[in-house]
């Protein structure tokens, strides 16, 4: 495919005939993931459009299925209904029209009644302007509409909003629409931005019909925090109004914001006669410790729980995968349920997630333990009393506690050479009560303390291996996991019976290809 032309479905459909090999030659890679949604072939980013439609959880994301850096972005999409087996059916949206011909870009979703609603950012490059910079001018951020009534099939694109009708202090820069229906029965819009001051903002629009859209106004600080806040997510949790969103731009301080973009979490106050937000500058806390976690996209499923799934990835970083010399590249996180305790934003895998255990062992020693595991496992340790530990993940990777006198301690994840490029990140905690340790062939996922603090990256090392060490005590219990089931898009009505993938240490993976 070449960079930056439509792609038009039977584009798609053609190229997907002819590359058979391709695909074949992607999941024969080891480093293939076995609980995470991954692309067949190529690069995938962002979640988009996630919800619960008809009993059914759709996962659209960002998608290029051609090669594995993310030139031109499709609108990919899996299914479940369970979390556990998956369909993964064709892409929904192209970058077809003159609006979007240079990608369909990241968006969300709203189910009202019998109709989805899909909003998204269609991205266009004007290179033939003679001012053109991509930030300022010669970038084009239209917001796109679209509907479906079965998840798969979508309705013709309507332009609702331009560059035209965002404010006029605005760069080029604005995008990832979220949008949600208002205890007032108002339907509200959110937009990633970035004024000519290169400041990064939310910028608030309400409409009545979800077709004609007005500007209510922007979100920011009084002190900059970044140049651009992408992908902003907005929701009220157990009584607290927060705003989820990836500022760039953020210098290191301490021991937060490590990484060349963040994902934060700002606690929001409304003022109850003008609805204005504000943020509280001194408490915007990091969601997610780890090298590889942006873009987040949560929404409330039909049991009313704020459910969570993060692009396992991050862009413009000075670390790689070596899996791009597989011909693929990235995935998303496991889902998980959050709760607001205390003042923290607590993440805690999804429930589902559970049936996937297949074996159990119990060490009721910590001090010393060397658990038999391979690398597809989980890990739940209850500490009684830490000062100080060292958990060896895997061969070359560890968790490190130490513990201070009186003011907590700091853990770090050292992932040694087994990172490419990857070495340390820490959090300071008031103390080390509790690790919930995901770790799949490629990729490790760590909550701390009952998902007060999570840890999210790619790792690199085949070679399993679990022991615990140093001045602490509790129990551990170790778990092998299965591997996700995968259905052809026919089978929706027989999940129970699909093409299943059970090695329980990753090993037997893809087989079946959609």
């Amino acid at each position: 495919m070449k960079k930056y032309e439509k792609v038009f479905r039977e584009d798609y459909e053609r190229w997907h005939r002819e590359n058979e090999a391709y695909r074949e030659r992607v999941a024969a890679d080891p480093r293939r993931l076995a609980f995470h949604l991954m692309p067949e072939t190529g690069w995938l980013n962002d979640p988009n459009g996630l919800c619960q439609f008809h009993g059914e959880y759709h996962i659209y994301y960002q998608y290029t299925p051609f090669e594995p850096t993310g030139e031109l972005k499709l609108w990919g999409h899996y299914s479940t209904r369970d979390f556990l087996t998956y369909v993964r059916h064709e892409p929904v949206l192209f970058p077809d029209q003159d609006f979007d011909a240079h990608g369909v870009y990241s968006g969300s979703a709203l189910a009202e009644g019998d109709v989805l609603h899909c909003f998204y950012t269609g991205n266009v490059k004007y290179f033939d302007r003679p001012d053109y910079d991509y930030i300022m001018t010669g970038r084009g951020s239209n917001t796109v509409h679209v509907t479906s009534r079965d998840g798969e099939n979508f309705s013709e694109k309507k332009v609702v909003l331009t560059n035209a009708d965002y404010p006029e202090d605005m760069s080029g820069h604005v995008r990832d629409p979220k949008v949600f229906k208002g205890s007032d029965g108002a339907y509200h819009m959110v937009l990633g931005a970035r004024d000519k001051e290169s400041r990064g903002l939310v910028l608030f629009y309400e409409s009545a019909d979800l077709e004609h859209w007005v500007y209510r106004g922007r979100l920011s600080t009084k002190n900059p925090f970044g140049y651009m806040w992408e992908c902003p997510d907005v929701f009220c949790l157990d009584g607290q109004l927060l705003l989820v969103c990836c500022p760039q731009g953020v210098s290191r301080r301490g021991l937060d914001f490590w990484n060349v973009h963040q994902c934060t979490y700002m606690k929001l106050t409304a003022d109850r006669q003008t609805g204005a937000c504000s943020v509280d500058e001194a408490d915007i806390r990091m969601l997610d410790r780890g090298f590889d976690f942006y873009a987040p996209q949560t929404f409330l499923d039909e049991q009313g729980r704020r459910i969570l799934i993060g692009w396992m990835g991050i862009p413009d970083a000075d670390y790689g995968n070596p899996t791009v010399d597989a011909g693929w590249q990235h995935a998303l996180t496991i889902p998980r349920e959050l709760s607001f305790s205390k003042g923290r934003l607590i993440q805690k895998p999804l429930r589902e997630l559970g049936a996937l255990r297949s074996g159990c062992r119990i060490y009721e020693d910590l001090a010393g333990l060397c658990a038999e595991s391979g690398i597809v496992y989980e890990a739940e340790l209850t500490f009684t009393e830490c000062l100080r530990m060292e958990m060896k993940l895997r061969e070359g990777v560890s968790l490190r506690y130490e513990g201070g006198h009186g003011e907590g301690g700091i853990l770090t994840l050292d992932l040694g050479e087994k990172g490419a490029g990857r070495k340390e990140r820490p959090v300071r905690l008031d103390g080390l009560r509790g690790l919930q340790v995901f770790s799949d062939t490629s990729s490790l996922e760590i909550f701390v303390n009952g998902g007060e603090e999570v840890f999210t990256t790619r790792v690199y090392g085949q070679k399993g291996g679990m022991e615990v060490a140093g001045a602490c005590a509790g129990r551990a219990v170790v778990y092998d996991l299965k591997s996700f089931s995968y259905a052809e898009p026919d089978e929706k009505t027989g999940l129970g019976d699909a093409c299943r993938r059970n090695g329980s240490d990753g090993s037997e993976k893809n087989q079946k290809n959609t």
